[in-house]
């Protein structure tokens, strides 16, 4: 299984927003660098079968341009497990329910996809590990996800996603 942990685009500022706090959104030049941080994904090959997003809006807003961006028939699936406070060890079962061979893309939030990040490396929390805004990492599991058993493949900027998209 590879599993790519891909963190938000950039949100409206906490300062500016007067909502929810789940509710906060994209702003415009975040759903543009989003688009463009998937672009690249896309031309490194991935070939994602599953899509899984915290369910606030900033989240599920880039998981949508990610869905667009492969052209997936697959809805994206709200994973609470991927929530900014959830513990980063309960998205195990959650991938383990997926087959094998899956390549899944989980949406969410710093610091959680660090932690999460630590887990599957190293088997507990590690700090020092952080994904910028529409930054994403991949990793690999040889069977079963399990803490400690995953490989890193690759950990990039948003910056460095956009450049592939444009080679």
């Amino acid at each position: 299984m590879d599993c790519l942990l891909f963190r938000h685009g950039i949100a409206v500022d906490r300062e500016d927003w007067d909502g929810q706090e789940a509710q906060r959104p994209l702003t415009p030049k975040g759903e543009e660098r989003t688009r463009e941080a998937a672009v690249g994904l896309r031309r490194l090959g991935i070939a994602p079968t599953h899509l899984l997003s915290s369910p606030f809006a900033r989240a599920l807003d880039t998981a949508k341009h990610v869905r667009d961006v492969f052209r997936m028939r697959a809805e994206v699936q709200v994973c609470d497990e991927l929530l900014p406070d959830a513990p980063p060890d309960k998205l195990f079962p959650v991938l383990a329910s997926l087959p094998e061979d899956a390549c899944v893309i989980c949406v969410g939030h710093e610091p959680h996809l660090g932690l999460t990040a630590a887990w599957m490396l190293f088997g507990k929390p590690t700090p020092g590990l952080s994904l910028k805004k529409a930054g994403a990492c991949c990793l690999r599991f040889e069977k079963a996800p399990k803490a400690g058993e995953g490989a890193l493949r690759w950990w990039m900027t948003p910056d460095q996603l956009r450049k592939l998209r444009k080679n």
